[in-house]
C-alpha cells in the first residue's frame, strides 16, 4: 500500500498493492495499522455508498464540528472526479481546492481530514464508498456551491446533474460572511 500526503496537508491519496493472479485480483482496502503508521490516525464509524449515474454531482459537502467527519472515500464501480475544498482557518491551502480521477480500475482512494468540503462528479456510471470518521448529524449539514467562481474548479462540465439542495448552497465567501460559529 503506497500512501503519499498531498500538498495539503492531512489529505492522502492512497493506492492499495493488488495481487492479481488467473482467478482474479485481492487486495487490502483498509488497514488501521499501515495508514496510522503513514499519518492517518483515523477511527471510523460509518460507511456509506451511493450509486450515481454518468453526469451526477455530488456536492460539496461538510459536517460542522462537533460532528466534522474525515472520509477514506474510493469508487467500487466506475470512474469520479472527486474535489475537496480546505476549510480550516488558518491552514496554508485555506480556500483552495485539489481534485483527482478516483477509478476502480486502479482501486486508488482518497483520504479527506475532517474540516474539508468534498463532492465527485461521477465521470461514468459509479457506485461510491466512503468510510465516516463521525455519524452523520443533519443539523450540522453543510455545504458550498459547486460552481463557485471564486474556487474556479474545472470539473470539466457546463453542467451537471446537481440535486436542487445542493444547487441552494451558499458560495464560499457567502458562508464565511455568514458568522458562522464553527471553525475547523
Amino acid at each position: 500500500m503506497e500512501i503519499k500526503e498531498t500538498p495539503f496537508k492531512g489529505l492522502y491519496e492512497i493506492q492499495p498493492t493488488v495481487l492479481r493472479d488467473d482467478r482474479g485480483y485481492f487486495f487490502e482496502s483498509y488497514h488501521q495499522k499501515k495508514l496510522s503508521q503513514s499519518g492517518i490516525d483515523a477511527r471510523f464509524v460509518q460507511d456509506n455508498q451511493s450509486f450515481s449515474p454518468k453526469g451526477v454531482l455530488r456536492g460539496l459537502h461538510f459536517q460542522r464540528p462537533p460532528f466534522d467527519q474525515g472520509k477514506l472515500v474510493r469508487t467500487i464501480i466506475g470512474k469520479a472526479l472527486d474535489v475537496v475544498v480546505d476549510l480550516r482557518q488558518g491552514s496554508p491551502t485555506f480556500g483552495q481546492h485539489y481534485k483527482l480521477v478516483l477509478d476502480a480500475d486502479k482501486f486508488n482512494m482518497l483520504y479527506v481530514p475532517p474540516g474539508f468540503a468534498h463532492g465527485f462528479l461521477a465521470l461514468s456510471d459509479c457506485v461510491f464508498f466512503y468510510k465516516c470518521t463521525n455519524f452523520y448529524d443533519k443539523a450540522s449539514d453543510g455545504g458550498i456551491r459547486w460552481n463557485d467562481p471564486d474556487l474556479a474548479i474545472d470539473w470539466g462540465v457546463a453542467e451537471a446533474n446537481i440535486s436542487a439542495k445542493d444547487l441552494q448552497l451558499p458560495l464560499l465567501s457567502e458562508f464565511l460572511a455568514g458568522n458562522n460559529p464553527w471553525v475547523f
